[in-house]
């Protein structure tokens, strides 16, 4: 997931989202960034202009590396099944950098850093693919018809929800065992109009194609 770059901006925004995911939002200082660049501290405040900056260029890469991670996913003849790869492949996202996920939906915790209206359009953006898939889910037959963002918008908040009480603890075992999400999962599916057993065979689709990537 790495976006490599020489550019010294490209690089604090990768280290300071390096420190995030290993030891979460205290370690994101400037002393600690210039120290790990090798830079000075003026730095950020020179491509930053200073820390809330730098926490803004970081969410904004974690929502990069995640529309990536999310644009893996090739969309095929059973579109429910690509819904649930594109909610298997948010959540190993979150789990793979949870410091970093916790920043993207809560950075305004961090150096007075603040959400505008930009940071909310780039981070909404990031589901455009699945936001295309759930039109797909309709024509097949298998949603009943509806507003295909306000179905997004819907699974959206149930799977982050999820993850965010998985990532905070407050989950058996800290997180549901895969039988667990794949109930989770069949529920997205049959409250959208899917049925029970047409669900169940997407999700086992999806789960064997996110194994095999």
């Amino acid at each position: 997931m790495s976006r490599a770059s020489s550019d010294p901006r490209q690089e604090l925004v990768e280290v300071a989202a390096r420190l995030l995911t290993e030891q979460g939002p205290r370690s994101l200082s400037a002393r600690a960034l210039a120290r790990e660049t090798g830079t000075s501290t003026m730095a950020i405040y020179t491509y930053f202009g200073g820390m809330p900056g730098l926490v803004r260029a970081v969410i904004r890469e974690g929502f990069a590396r995640l529309a990536d991670r999310l644009a893996t996913v090739h969309a095929s003849d059973d579109p429910v099944a690509d819904s649930f790869q594109l909610a298997i492949a948010y959540r190993q996202s979150a789990h793979l950098a949870p410091h970093l996920y916790a920043v993207m939906f809560g950075g305004s915790s961090i150096a007075g850093f603040q959400l505008s209206e930009e940071d909310r359009r780039i981070g909404l953006y990031t589901l455009r693919v699945a936001r295309d898939t759930v039109p797909r889910c309709i024509q097949a037959g298998r949603f009943r018809p509806a507003d295909p963002w306000s179905i997004t918008r819907r699974m959206w908040c149930q799977l982050h929800g999820l993850v965010s009480l998985e990532l905070a603890g407050y989950l058996t075992s800290n997180h549901p065992s895969d039988d667990e999400f794949r109930q989770y999962l069949r529920d997205l599916a049959v409250g959208a109009g899917d049925t029970l057993e047409k669900a169940q065979a997407s999700i086992a689709l999806a789960l064997d194609r996110a194994n095999n990537t």
